[in-house]
């Protein structure tokens, strides 16, 4: 329920604030006084989008304010996945800057336009001059009767199995056309993957065999200069050992003399170790070395082999190459298991259809319950409302498995007797779809949740007994919604539980609209100006006494 609305800086609206009833709420005034400018206002509220062309001031911004009480809603859930503090009452809030920035606010928290469009379709239906063409409209149509023949758990089920048919139909698609694929490429694949597996590479072996290569082909130095280092170590006239051994000799004799050299003595002989463990290292790789060409050969055959592979596939190394090789031998298993997969994905496909189709006939048999009663009960209501020859049926189409189900709704109406029932687009004129958009909305107004419902000029072009009859039919809604009305007609206006005044204010240098709840006697006098004029008569003043009586 809408508790206050406020807005700033918006068209002809400098600063207003409305506290609507809880019951039925009447709004009147003069033509272009600014109450239609409200619904815009409130559109914004709802997820609706604006420019700068709204501000009445272009230096300030525009605030649209809504605060409203949602305890009853169920909409805790929808707060929490949102990630929005959730409280009964819950305060949405748009802001429009004059560089055109538009900014949505739920309970404090920015929040996307999608967010509020959804937020605001659970907490105000609103009927305005220019939306009666959704009543046309075959998913609007379809939606009616799903809520008017309680289908929600047979509509959800039917959607759970459609989305298991559109995957499972998606799923089989992909595979045949990566059966395509697979079948065009199957001999190149194959091919590679044995060009691949007869090298039978090995992790870390290019390295490996690039190290033993430089080995390989420079064996004959590699000996030579081994052994010419070995002799600089070991030769017994001249050699390093030989001049080393006399310097620890030396060392430990100073030693003997003076403490104090020990370390040094201990420093020199590790290096000595460290020498010797050097010279053994190099006898053991000059032992190691062997000059065998044959090798060599193979070396760099198989090198060559690896080398062209990876330059013809793109690639720096043989990890590479052997996620190639995995990658292809994936492709060629799925290749020679593609009957098998296929048929699988296509059984798989069948058990979806077969689930889908039998979940979308229950559907379509539950929403087919409803559509003598929706008939017979619309013809009523739309009796009641002044158009004693209407009539109404509901045609319902079969139709491929689609995100709503398998029917197409269409409603055929005749607004005379004897002629023939079409569509609603085709037949219905301005007024006739008014009246008949009030009727649904009366009809669905608890099936639907429409927690707060606001009419403008609904009652447009219809008077008398008819008006009446709207007008008893709103206040039957208010018993269990809030219900705003906008509207021209004394008989209508005189009827709501509380009455606010819509009105042009010249006083400065721009017009304003302003708003104000009428007491007891200023709602006399301006029924009175209603019926009668700006002068009201006597008798249009005890006539306004008289509407408001009733």
């Amino acid at each position: 329920m809408l508790k206050s609305l406020n807005i700033q800086n918006y068209a002809l609206i400098d600063q207003l604030l409305m506290k609507p009833g809880a019951g039925l709420s009447m709004i009147t005034g003069e033509t272009g006084a600014g109450k239609s400018i409200m619904l815009g206002a409130v559109g914004l509220l709802l997820g609706n989008r604006a420019d700068t062309k709204v501000l009445l001031f272009e230096d300030k911004k525009c605030i649209v304010e809504g605060i409203f009480e949602i305890g009853e809603y169920g909409l805790r859930e929808f707060f929490e996945k949102e990630d929005l503090d959730y409280d009964s009452t819950c305060i949405i809030r748009r802001e429009i800057s004059p560089s055109g920035k538009s900014r949505s606010f739920v309970n404090d928290t920015p929040v996307l336009l999608d967010v509020l469009k959804f937020l605001g379709s659970k907490l105000m239906d609103v009927h305005s001059q220019h939306d009666t063409l959704q009543l046309a409209v075959g998913s609007y149509q379809l939606d009616l009767i799903d809520a008017f023949s309680h289908s929600k758990e047979e509509l959800a089920s039917y959607q759970i199995a459609f989305k298991a048919f559109k995957k499972a139909q998606k799923a089989f698609q992909d595979l045949k056309e990566k059966a395509l694929e697979l079948q065009k490429e199957a001999d190149f694949n194959q091919f590679q993957l044995e060009e691949l597996s007869s090298l039978s590479l090995q992790k870390g072996e290019q390295d490996e065999l690039e190290s033993l290569q430089e080995v390989l082909e420079n064996a004959e130095e590699i000996k030579l200069k081994i052994n010419e280092m070995l002799n600089l170590f070991e030769d017994d006239q001249f050699g390093v050992f030989n001049g080393m051994t006399q310097a620890h000799q030396a060392l430990a004799a100073l030693e003997k003399l003076a403490h104090k050299f020990e370390p040094l003595k201990e420093r020199f002989q590790s290096i000595f170790i460290e020498l010797k463990d050097l010279s053994e290292t190099l006898a053991s790789e000059e032992s190691s070395v062997e000059i065998d060409f044959e090798r060599l050969d193979e070396v760099r055959e198989r090198l060559s082999k690896i080398y062209q592979l990876q330059k013809k596939h793109g690639l720096a190394s043989v990890e590479e190459l052997m996620v190639l090789e995995a990658e292809l031998a994936d492709k060629v298993f799925q290749f020679q298991n593609l009957d098998e997969t296929l048929s699988v994905a296509k059984i798989e496909l069948e058990k979806a259809e077969q689930a889908v189709l039998k979940s979308g006939k229950d559907l379509s048999k539950k929403r087919r319950t409803c559509f003598e009663t929706f008939q017979k009960e619309m013809e009523k209501l739309l009796f009641d409302l002044g158009m004693e020859n209407a009539k109404l049926k509901v045609e319902q189409n079969s139709i491929d498995p689609s995100v709503k189900g398998m029917d197409e709704i269409e409603l055929l109406f005749s607004a005379n007797k004897g002629t023939s029932l079409q569509a609603l687009k085709k037949v219905a004129s301005g007024g006739e779809f008014s009246r008949l958009l009030f009727a649904i909305k009366y009809l669905m107004a608890d099936r639907m949740a429409m927690p707060t419902l606001i009419f403008d000029e609904i009652d447009t072009g219809i008077s008398g007994e008819v008006a009446l009859q709207m007008v008893r039919m709103m206040k039957e809604i208010a018993m269990k919604h809030q219900v705003i009305c906008i509207t021209h007609l004394p008989q209508v206006a005189g009827q709501g539980d509380v009455h606010f005044f819509v009105y042009k204010d010249n006083s400065s240098q721009k017009t304003i609209s302003k708003i104000r709840e009428l007491g007891a006697e200023e709602r006399v006098l301006e029924l009175a100006k209603m019926i009668g004029g700006a002068n009201p008569s006597s008798s249009a003043l005890e006539s306004a006494k008289e509407l408001l009586s009733r």
